[in-house]
């Protein structure tokens, strides 16, 4: 089984981190137009709540414990409410344990989309503070590439996959993420076993805001009108997808996007809960040269197939950087729409 990696650059505290034969049936078209992406953005995500990514035992009174655990939370909870009350950041959670006196407290968390009440005991540990024995995040940022804009329902869909959390790859649940210009400074090559990753930074310009998360690509509102100096294209129905060359749009080097040569290889499932749709393969020897292939950042970069946009880029191959895998661009049309 080969191993993969998504491609969204995402970072903590400002600093970058940084899956045949072509389908039968007769080719049709769903004759929607949309503007090409392949320009960087980068992203501030805030959670809807914060989310459990590490559960973690400390020592207490002579003995090692978690309450956490020992309350039946788990990687991956999001915790919405403390003792009735919103919480929205990871200061907002250390003041509650604060104040607890070592008391119970009630937590109101989302798991699998279910609301679950769950009653911890903080302990206290060497240093006499009061801890859960959980990790907790509120919030990311990181740098992708946008697939399309859709002028007819004004939004913009970027990266093929979902924003997760780098530790659980739990999908994060959006509270507000703030869109802006990115410029990309440098390259970190990709080689066999690591992916490499687009490394720049956000300037002062927002752009907008995302709306959606969803398995299959990032959704947003925007204020920039400058993808209408582009020409449209047409979106291709998965049934015109075929094995053969391609073109990747993408940007290696400031904020303009350049087309590469590749071809999709294989056609593996192309199911809407999927973005595992395709395998696409580098053959540009100019990002060859520079990327090593696929890299952290592509993810979202659009794919043109027969002069229509066929799908983006979603993960690289760890074992084999050329090459990775692609959502089709229907199945992101199809997840906004839902």
């Amino acid at each position: 089984m080969k191993k993969i990696a998504k491609l969204t650059a995402i970072m903590l505290s400002l600093t970058i981190l940084t899956g045949t034969t072509a389908v039968s049936g007769a080719a049709k078209s769903v004759e929607k137009c949309v503007y090409l992406g392949g320009e960087p953005f980068g992203v501030r995500f805030y959670n809807d709540g914060v989310m459990i990514v590490e559960l973690e035992d400390f020592y207490s009174e002579g003995r090692y414990v978690c309450p956490a655990k020992d309350a039946g939370l788990k990687t991956g909870d999001i915790v919405k409410r403390i003792n009735g009350e919103q919480v929205c950041t990871n200061e907002d959670v250390q003041h509650k344990l604060m104040s607890c006196g070592g008391t119970d407290i009630e937590f109101e968390i989302e798991r699998e989309g279910k609301k679950l009440c769950k009653k911890v005991t903080p302990h206290k540990n060497t240093a006499g503070a009061f801890l859960l024995g959980a990790w907790v995040r509120d919030s990311c940022a990181g740098i992708g590439t946008v697939t399309y804009y859709d002028p007819e329902q004004s939004y913009f869909a970027a990266l093929g996959h979902g924003i997760c959390d780098t530790d659980t790859n739990a999908l994060m649940p959006l509270g507000s993420a703030e869109v802006t210009r990115a410029q990309i400074s440098s390259v970190t090559k990709s080689t066999p076993g690591k992916a490499g990753s687009l490394n720049g930074y956000f300037t002062d310009e927002i752009l907008g805001e995302l709306t959606k998360n969803t398995p299959c690509g990032v959704y947003g509102t925007t204020n920039d009108n400058n993808f209408q100096n582009k020409a449209k294209i047409e979106i291709a129905d998965n049934d015109c997808i075929k094995t053969g060359g391609a073109t990747v749009y993408t940007t290696i080097d400031g904020g303009l996007s350049h087309p590469y040569s590749a071809e999709i290889t294989r056609i593996c499932s192309l199911g809407r809960e999927s973005n595992e749709n395709f395998v696409i393969k580098v053959t540009d020897n100019e990002l060859l040269e520079k990327c090593g292939g696929i890299v952290q950042g592509m993810s979202g970069s659009p794919i043109v197939q027969d002069g229509r946009l066929v799908g983006a880029v979603t993960h690289v191959f760890l074992n084999n950087t050329i090459e990775g895998y692609g959502v089709t661009a229907q199945n992101m049309v199809s997840n906004y729409d839902e």
